[in-house]
């Protein structure tokens, strides 16, 4: 099927974030898509601060984007926007690295009052970027996600099923995209 580039911008290593986003890798994996996981807070501050385009993570990131036909993007809300490091990770990357790309955008936060943040902080960057598709996204409450000891998670029923709805039709996005393409 398709390959999918699912980039957690927390700058967490045991985020709520990052898990969902490594819990809906499954889905995808499932639906036969290859899945690369790329955790922004492993690319070195010193590159994404000092912006080194030449630095090898920045370069190998560059390359990650350009091979995937779809791109998940997650991130916390922090003061009614996308997180910083993911930020840096998205000012480093080409004008146009999202063209042709069906992105889905995926935010978690610890109040409602965050929800807008994917419409009016991520989805405009991720327009501005050359994606050819951005699929309705999703934002999950904190207190939806609940983080097991063994790292898997447990997600409230009705975050759950909308999730699982988001995920398969931006999957089913990615399946129509090669055709669209080739239409056009």
């Amino acid at each position: 099927m398709a390959t999918v580039l699912s980039v957690s911008g927390s700058p967490s290593a045991s985020s709520r974030t990052g898990r969902l986003l490594r819990h809906l890798d499954q889905r995808l994996t499932a639906q036969g898509h290859e899945v690369i996981a790329l955790d922004v807070r492993t690319i070195p501050a010193e590159a994404l601060l000092g912006a080194d385009f030449r630095h090898p993570a920045i370069v190998e990131a560059t390359e990650l984007f350009a091979r995937a036909d779809g791109v998940v993007v997650g991130t916390p809300v922090y003061k009614a926007s996308y997180s910083g490091v993911l930020k840096a990770l998205l000012d480093l990357l080409p004008q146009y690295a999202l063209t042709g790309k069906t992105v889905l955008p995926l935010a978690t936060g610890g109040s409602t009052a965050h929800v807008l943040a994917l419409d009016y902080a991520l989805r405009p960057v991720l327009n501005s970027m050359g994606a050819a598709h951005i699929v309705q996204g999703w934002f999950t409450l904190d207190k939806d996600i609940t983080a097991q000891e063994d790292g898997t998670i447990t997600i409230a029923p009705a975050s759950a099923e909308a999730l699982a709805q988001v995920v398969d039709q931006f999957s089913a996005a990615l399946g129509r995209t090669p055709y669209l393409a080739a239409a056009s």
